[in-house]
C-alpha cells in the first residue's frame, strides 16, 4: 500500500484491494466472480463509505445494507472471515497488518446477517422461487436414491426366494 501523509491532523491516504465475491444472482448489474478492485481511500474513510464507493463505482443501485465488507485472514490452511463494523477504517487495518494478503484481505460479500428488510418484495419473491426449485430438485434426488435402493432390495429378495 502506497501511503501519502496528508494534513496536520495526521490523516493519510493509500490504496487497498477489495475482492468482490457476490454469490446471489443479480439482474441489475453483472460482476465477474471474485474480481479484485484497488481503491484509493483515506485513513478516515469508514467501512460504510468503502461499500458505498464500490457500489457507486460499479453503478450498483442495490441498497448498501445488502452488502458487508469482511476481513479475510488465512491461518492453519483455513480462510477466516470477520465482518467489519461500519465505523472501522480499512486503510488503518491494512497499514497495521502489512502488505501480506495472508494476514489480511478485504472481501465485499452479501450481508449474512439475515437483514431481509433491505430487499424489495419482488426480490424476496424471486428468492422463494429459487428456493422452491432447489427444494424440488433435492426431493427428486432423494426419491430417486431410495427408488434404486428399493429395487436392489427387491432383486435380492427374489434371488433368495424359492
Amino acid at each position: 500500500a502506497t501511503l501519502n501523509i496528508q494534513a496536520a491532523d495526521g490523516s493519510f491516504t493509500g490504496f487497498i484491494k477489495v475482492h468482490l465475491r457476490l454469490s446471489r444472482p443479480r439482474t441489475s448489474f453483472y460482476l465477474p466472480c471474485d474480481c479484485v478492485k484497488q481503491i484509493h481511500i483515506g485513513s478516515l474513510t469508514t467501512t460504510s463509505e468503502v461499500i458505498q464507493g464500490l457500489l457507486k463505482k460499479f453503478m450498483v443501485l442495490d441498497d448498501p445494507r445488502k452488502f458487508a465488507l469482511y476481513r479475510q485472514t488465512h491461518r492453519d490452511g483455513q480462510d477466516l472471515f470477520q465482518k467489519l463494523p461500519l465505523s472501522e477504517h480499512p486503510l488503518v487495518l491494512r497499514l497495521k497488518a502489512g502488505p501480506d494478503p495472508e494476514q489480511l484481505t478485504f472481501v465485499l460479500k452479501e450481508n449474512e446477517t439475515g437483514e431481509w428488510h433491505a430487499f424489495s418484495v419482488p426480490e424476496l419473491q424471486n428468492f422463494l422461487v429459487i428456493l422452491e426449485k432447489e427444494e424440488a430438485e433435492r426431493v427428486r434426488a432423494v426419491q430417486q436414491k431410495y427408488t434404486i435402493y428399493r429395487q436392489k432390495l427387491q432383486q435380492a429378495l427374489q434371488q433368495h426366494s424359492p
